[in-house]
């Protein structure tokens, strides 16, 4: 194989090798993050069915829904796509002789690195867009509209033929709904007083929404109230009759922001007042957050440091890439501890840090003295070229 050109015809060539590699690393990056992320985001999804069926909401809402919980699964499936993307393009790249030919050119590792680590900054800043704002603003929209679908009492929320538990404290049952949307055969029990319950029944009604909340309107009935302590039971008849559901919200209006809720600046300057275990959950939480896009690098390091230093192998690489395989599960699960005990202890937050980046420079290391030990840097012989 002729030797590589020097000065201006050299570059060049680099440039379009780097694209090379990028561009594989890329499209396979964003394949295995779009089919792992899809995969995930439709078994969380089915979580959502039974709310949405049992509040009786619309399609679009529960698509909504869905599509807010997005972010959280990319934030967690981005470093890991592209952990599995390096792993093949460079596998593919050996399996081919391309990267015989990319040394025989007098490319480095370090040199090869290169496309790796712009991917690795790719996805560093797609993960602290998340991390910054989109993971938050989502998981806040997403408990927003949660919060309101628990606490929204209107005709759709009933389905008919079924007892409806819309609180504790709260069971309604319709029998049918007629052409004009009224409902028909209501039965509803309420225990608001727990001394006093109330069963009402009505031959029809019809639900209405007022700048005071949700009221059901009933018509022809008759209201039952027992009472505990004396044993007995009185009961009233009425031609029209109005519940006020309103007050039977499960949940205070102004709505305590969980740590995944809240911005960088909310996490790390909390407001005053709060509890020590919830001041250091939101400390704990604005740390990982800066610590999940570091982590990238790592993950995009493991298998150029497993499947780049040493020699070549004609009959393949698997014990190589079961090595980055194991690398990576390894640094996946310390990663994990380190998080768990820094949520109770402050002194492992700095850990957090150290362990997201220590792959990437023992990775470095490896690149460079490895390359230097087993000769990568010099033009592969005739018979490696083969």
């Amino acid at each position: 194989m002729a030797a590589a050109v020097p000065g201006a015809y050299y570059r060049p060539a680099m440039n379009h090798l780097d694209r090379y590699i990028l561009r594989q690393c890329l499209g396979v990056t964003l394949f295995v993050t779009g089919a792992l992320s899809a995969a995930v985001w439709l078994a969380q999804s089915l979580r959502l069915v039974d709310l949405i069926v049992n509040r009786g909401l619309a399609a679009e809402v529960f698509l909504y829904l869905a599509l807010l919980i997005l972010p959280r699964f990319i934030d967690i499936v981005l470093p890991i796509g592209a952990f599995i993307a390096v792993l093949f393009v460079f596998n593919k790249l050996t399996a081919e002789s391309e990267l015989i030919v990319m040394r025989a050119a007098g490319l480095s590792p370090l040199a090869l690195a290169k496309p790796v680590m712009i991917l690795g900054g790719i996805g560093f800043v797609v993960l602290m867009s998340l991390s910054a704002y989109f993971l938050p603003a989502s998981n806040r929209e997403f408990k927003d509209l949660q919060f309101e679908i628990r606490n929204r009492f209107v005709s759709s929320l009933l389905q008919e033929g079924t007892f409806t538990t819309v609180t504790d404290k709260l069971t309604i049952y319709i029998g049918s709904r007629n052409e004009r949307g009224e409902v028909l055969g209501v039965l509803i029990n309420d225990e608001r007083d727990p001394q006093q319950p109330v069963t009402i029944y009505a031959e029809r009604g019809a639900f209405a929404d007022t700048a005071e909340g949700s009221r059901i309107i009933m018509v022809d009935g008759n209201r039952q109230r027992y009472d505990r302590v004396s044993g007995k039971l009185s009961v009233l008849t009425f031609e029209r009759y109005t519940l006020d559901l309103a007050t039977l919200r499960d949940a205070p209006i102004v709505r305590f922001r969980e740590a995944q809720e809240r911005f960088l600046d909310e996490l790390f300057f909390p407001p005053a007042g709060l509890d020590a275990t919830t001041y250091r959950s939101l400390i704990v939480e604005g740390h990982q957050r800066l610590a999940v896009p570091l982590s990238i690098f790592s993950f995009v390091m493991i298998p150029l440091a497993c499947l780049l230093p040493g020699e070549f192998n004609r009959r393949g690489q698997l014990r190589r890439v079961l090595l980055a395989v194991f690398f990576a599960l390894l640094f996946q699960s310390t990663d994990l501890v380190i998080k768990n005990l820094a949520a109770s202890h402050y002194a492992a937050i700095p850990l957090m840090y150290f362990i997201d980046l220590l792959p990437l420079g023992l990775g470095f290391g490896m690149l460079v003295f490895g390359g230097i030990r087993f000769g990568l840097w010099r033009p592969a012989t005739a018979d490696q070229q083969v």
